[in-house]
């Protein structure tokens, strides 16, 4: 048995917390994997697991070996990597997470050029506007946009989401079109509620920042349900240029109060500190920033 192999196996059930999960990751069978972890329980003399029919758990003596595998491999993998640098083979799975919309319209579209350079890859694409965590989910790398609360990640910031007000024709034909950023307190403003300070937007004019508290009678923290209700005529919102990018080309909506530039939002791929960034993730990264250098939504200029 491989000792070192077997604890990357370990690792990622604990991660993803399935046998089965992991099988279709690495392309093996549900027996297989569980071979592996029943040979590792054997040469250890003790059960990683406390199985049973709903969940799978780690015993408490599980729980200290996969804290001190996670630090075994991530030596492992930083002395390999000191000596191979620039010769590791992009190869193997690559799990990676994305807010809803951003995944669907700015990375899924990508991905086949980014596979078609490196065809020995399999991605898994998780989309959710929620910040899942990184260990408990198995996430390889994480497209996070906003400021970045958790300082115990590797970032690097990518790109910048672009954004601007926008409103369907309809809304704007019966309340109006509002000239400054402090006409807004008199719309029916739609708030994306994931991002910090979301009820106070920001705008630049001349120089100068200014803030508007803004209200609505509709929140979700989900940017393409905002999208639809623009869409509808219900109200104005404060939202990514490559989220209505067709919407606006089509004159479906229309973005107002363009002398006043919004915040932009950094863009980041970030992944767990103590797992040192694989050669697929270090290409993925790389592909979306060249990938972003072109498209104004989203580059960094």
């Amino acid at each position: 048995m491989d000792t070192l192999e077997a604890m990357a196996v370990f690792i990622r059930v604990v991660e993803r917390g399935s046998f089965s999960a992991v099988a279709r990751e690495v392309g093996l069978s549900q027996p297989t994997i569980s071979k592996q972890i029943g040979a590792l329980e054997m040469k250890l003399g003790g059960r990683l697991f406390a199985r049973s029919t709903r969940s799978l758990c780690l015993t408490d003596e599980g729980q200290r070996y996969y804290e001190h595998c996670r630090q075994i491999l991530a030596a492992v993998d930083n002395a390999e990597h000191s000596f191979q640098t620039g010769k590791e083979r992009v190869a193997g799975p690559l799990r990676i997470a994305s807010s809803g919309s951003f995944g669907r319209i700015q990375i899924a579209p990508r991905l086949h050029g980014f596979l078609k350079r490196n065809p020995e890859v399999s991605i898994d694409l998780q989309l959710s506007d929620e910040n899942v965590d990184l260990v408990s989910q198995g996430i390889d790398v994480a497209v996070r946009i906003g400021v970045l609360k958790d300082s115990s990640l590797i970032a690097r910031q990518i790109g910048l989401t672009k954004r601007k007000v926008f409103a369907a024709p309809s809304y704007l034909e019966h309340f109006g079109v509002p000239a400054t950023p402090g006409e807004l307190s008199s719309h029916n403003c739609l708030i994306f509620n994931q991002l910090e300070h979301a009820d106070s937007w920001r705008f630049q004019h001349n120089s100068t920042w200014h803030a508007v508290r803004v209200t609505g009678n509709v929140r979700s923290n989900n940017s393409e349900s905002i999208r639809q209700m623009v869409l509808s005529g219900l109200g104005v919102s404060l939202s990514p240029s490559w989220l209505f990018r067709e919407d606006v080309i089509a004159g479906r909506v229309v973005p107002v109060l363009e002398d006043y530039l919004p915040s932009s939002l950094p863009i980041h791929a970030v992944s767990l500190m103590d797992r040192r960034q694989s050669a697929r993730v270090r290409a993925f990264t790389e592909y979306l920033i060249d990938a972003f250098a072109t498209d104004d939504d989203v580059c960094i200029k």
